[in-house]
């Protein structure tokens, strides 16, 4: 057995219905009858937590289909519809004990206050297990759905693909700097012992203790107090994924999970390091971002037999599959290699995304954590019970009460 590494991987799936390929509600193993059903995903994030890993996501959107996010689907063959992620991961805190719950919000067309309060929430459900990640959206579909306000301008680019203007992708990323801001602001502005609960002189809580935030923004003026107590862990995580500088630099300044989709190992260098210089240049410790590379992964016993599992999946889809994250195809212990080798591109861990579930997630809990374990890169059991605790983040003080 190898000595154990001197930091560790974290390691995290990301939960899309049935799994990353748009076929894999076709896949034999696959439950497409019960992918609205709480039953389909308490079975999943046990699985996941069965594996020790640190978080699971819930996938959200605000569109039946979408392709590529920006480009509406008429598609028929595709899984349509999604549950609510915040209702999903608030279903499954009270049968899982450890593993943490990151769902996913769109944060152009939510309200910060809402999710701040969905998410402090899902902190107390959870005894500490909350987090959230933030992402924006340029689908006019999704825009449409909500029907506040227009679209982003979109400029067609290589293959026929739409994406926002350069401008109007630096003011969705500000806005998202300010949803972060907001959420922050509101889980401090109760302190932690805002609440006093004294029966006799009929006092329950502290009203000097409660503070206005008051946010005042391009995209959002908030006043504040929020309406639910600081949350168990004091600051959920919060998770942001980008591709381009803009949104690296957005992870340096305001997340506490940075996940990123480089093609190799010299691009997930080059991201680890904008990150980090961002948060230097915020007056952040650039160490308490934790960066995980996203990774799409077909697994099997043998590597002939996941890529045949992948090739049949294509078939079905009509094409090959294509992702925003690199895709791996081969065995569990080719996998751990890969990602000890690319550990050293200076990422803290990975975001695996089954191609398939349950398949893929039974063989990253059952095969790929064994085999991280056997090369010392993989803890052997839960050291923690908050997501914070699993990131080695002391719980923070209200910035309020500091004040």
């Amino acid at each position: 057995m190898s000595m154990p590494h001197s930091n560790p991987l974290h390691l995290a799936v990301a939960l899309d219905g049935a799994g990353a390929h748009p076929a894999a509600w076709r896949a034999a193993e696959a439950r497409p009858d019960q992918l609205f059903t709480a039953r389909h995903w308490v079975d999943v994030v046990q699985e996941a937590e069965r594996g020790l890993l640190d978080f699971v996501t819930f996938e959200d959107g605000l569109a039946a289909t979408a392709d590529h996010h920006v480009r509406p689907s008429h598609r028929t063959d595709l899984v349509t519809g999604r549950l609510d992620a915040e209702l999903v991961a608030a279903r499954v805190a009270p049968v899982t004990a450890r593993i943490g719950l990151v769902p996913t919000v769109v944060a152009p067309l939510t309200e910060p206050f809402h999710i701040s309060k969905a998410t402090a929430t899902l902190d107390y459900v959870s005894g500490g297990r909350a987090g959230v990640r933030v992402r924006t959206s340029a689908s006019p579909e999704e825009f449409a759905n909500v029907g506040r306000r227009s679209a982003p301008a979109l400029v067609a680019q290589v293959g026929g693909r739409a994406a926002p203007t350069a401008e109007a992708t630096r003011e969705l990323f500000g806005e998202v700097a300010d949803y972060i801001e907001v959420l922050r602001r509101l889980w401090d502005s109760w302190e932690d012992d805002a609440e006093i609960r004294d029966v006799a002189t009929g006092r329950f809580v502290d009203r000097d203790r409660l503070h206005y935030i008051d946010f005042e923004g391009s995209h959002f003026s908030v006043r504040g107090p929020s309406i639910t107590p600081r949350p168990p862990q004091g600051q959920p995580l919060v998770a942001v994924l980008a591709h381009q500088r803009d949104g690296l630099e957005l992870i340096g300044r305001t997340a506490d999970i940075g996940l990123i989709a480089p093609g190799d190992e010299a691009a997930a260098r080059a991201d680890v390091s904008v990150i980090r210089s961002a948060a230097v240049d915020a007056g952040r410790d650039p160490e308490s971002v934790s960066v995980l590379a996203d990774l799409v992964v077909f697994l099997d016993d043998t590597a002939p037999a996941a890529r045949a599992r992948k090739d049949l999946l294509d078939d079905w889809h009509g094409e090959e599959f294509a992702s925003d994250a690199s895709v791996f195809v081969g065995t569990a212990e080719q996998l751990a290699e890969h990602l000890v080798t690319w550990q050293e591109s200076g990422v803290d861990g990975f975001r695996l995304r089954p191609a398939t579930v349950p398949h893929d997630l039974t063989q990253i809990t059952q095969q790929l954590v064994p085999a991280l374990q056997r090369l010392g890169a993989f803890r052997a059991h839960y050291t923690a019970d908050t997501l914070r605790g699993h990131f080695g983040l002391d719980r923070p003080v209200s910035r309020y009460a500091i004040a």
